[in-house]
């Protein structure tokens, strides 16, 4: 294995050294500070402390009955009446030490830039390739999402004259119940949510993905995370679970780079309409900065947000009908020039495939034969795909098929080839045809 994934914390920054631990300022104590970190006059706890609490929990036990820890209220002098279910409060790092410690090569910085104009051009319908968002459902295998990204950039600069190709790199995971959440949230996949791993992790895989020429899409779901990735992706998306939120729309509108809404759950496609909307406005609301200090954060508003159908609890909408009437509902409400107005992104996975990869691969076949055809109105499509197909259960790596999705089921690479390559047919035919 690669040395670099063996410890996310390896590296520039390491934060497991006293001279790269945080300080109350937000900045390294370059031997200067002392830790544990202190807020007033009182230490926060120590990493010891932290053992023996996360010791306590893992023992079924109450930590602050089993424990002599002083509750962080004392220790920083606040009232006990505030954060009543708040167990630990534990310092990451800021956006601006991470972004220095793994920064973006020239390259990789001309690639989002560049990429992030292509997608809007086939957005506007000033490219008449398809926009292909394609990748794991989430990515927990830093080697094996790599793996499949070098196969992917092989095949993106062979289809390239007909398909834009973006790969998916999930990092957080929306659930619906409880569940894994994702790579930042929990890298080991073993509950210890190891956050400042993670998010070093998620970087070190977002900068790899991109050594490979392959630009990256992601799902956005907490308002603080894309401080420390957003440079680096091309493609955006706000999920159905929080179409509807105006924290995500709000996000939406500050992002730099062009924003998908999804279809809520229930399969309206205006909650998504709506999310376009708002997010193109300017919006002033909460945020932290990226020395991590709290800000309020006023934004120009993102007019390159568009509407994803990815179908519902109440079945599909990515047929002809279903795309008509939900491009019949965007130019009633949005600007005849907008992204959004042009054409929309089919989501062949989740509702419109019921989660099963092999009715994906239908669904992909279908609007392909469309597009052959001459349909208008879809701009791109977007494909779960590993290594592997199918899924497994959440476990420690260790544990797990190289390759393979712990979370929604995804076409194996081999169907995935094969599709992206009728997916390329169709949009020769359409020239062809007209």
């Amino acid at each position: 294995m690669n040395e670099q994934w063996k410890d996310a914390s390896t590296g520039p920054l390491d934060l497991n050294h006293p001279q790269d631990r945080p300080t109350d300022t937000g900045t390294t104590a370059s031997g200067q500070g002392t830790w544990p970190l202190h807020v007033g006059q009182q230490p926060l706890n120590s990493p010891e402390d932290l053992r023996a609490i996360h010791e306590a929990i893992s023992e079924g036990k109450n930590p602050l009955e089993a424990t002599d820890v002083p509750r962080w209220e004392d220790q920083v002098g606040v009232s006990r009446i505030i954060n009543r279910r708040v167990l630990e409060l534990e310092p990451l790092p800021t956006p601006a030490q991470v972004l220095s410690s793994l920064p973006l090569s020239q390259q990789a910085e001309n690639l989002v830039a560049y990429s992030r104009d292509e997608i809007r051009a086939c957005l506007y319908g000033q490219d008449d390739r398809l926009l292909v968002i394609v990748g794991p459902c989430s990515v927990h295998d830093p080697k094996a999402a790599l793996d499949y990204a070098r196969r992917l950039s092989k095949l993106k600069d062979e289809l390239d004259g007909q398909l834009l190709i973006v790969m998916r790199v999930y990092f957080e995971k929306p659930r619906t119940t409880i569940g894994w959440k994702g790579l930042i949230n929990d890298p080991d996949i073993d509950g210890s949510h190891q956050i400042r791993k993670g998010l070093l992790l998620a970087r070190r895989v977002l900068l790899s993905v991109l050594d490979t020429g392959l630009a990256a899409a992601t799902e956005f779901l907490e308002p603080t995370s894309p401080q420390y990735i957003a440079d680096a992706i091309s493609w955006g998306a706000i999920g159905a679970r929080n179409t509807e939120s105006q924290i995500h729309r709000q996000l939406a509108s500050g992002l730099s780079m062009p924003v998908g809404f999804k279809n809520a759950t229930d399969g309206s496609v205006k909650a998504a309409v709506n999310g376009c909307f708002a997010a193109a406005q300017q919006h002033t609301f909460f945020g932290i900065d990226h020395l991590g200090r709290a800000s309020a954060v006023e934004t120009l508003g993102n007019p390159d947000c568009h509407v994803v159908l990815r179908g519902s609890s109440h079945g599909p909408n990515y047929d002809a009908q279903s795309v008509a009437r939900a491009m019949a509902d965007i130019r009633a409400m949005l600007p005849a020039d907008s992204a959004a107005a042009h054409g929309l992104i089919v989501d062949c996975s989740h509702g419109n495939s019921g989660k099963d990869e092999h009715r994906q691969a239908q669904v992909v076949r279908d609007i392909a034969a469309r597009i052959a055809q001459g349909e208008r109105g879809i701009t791109g499509v977007m494909m779960e795909s590993f290594l592997e197909g199918g899924n497994q259960k959440p476990a420690p790596l260790d544990q797990l098929v190289y390759g393979q999705s712990i979370t929604d089921r995804c076409l194996s690479w081999p169907d995935t080839e094969q599709l992206l390559r009728e997916l390329a047919q169709a949009v020769a035919q359409r020239r062809w045809n007209e």
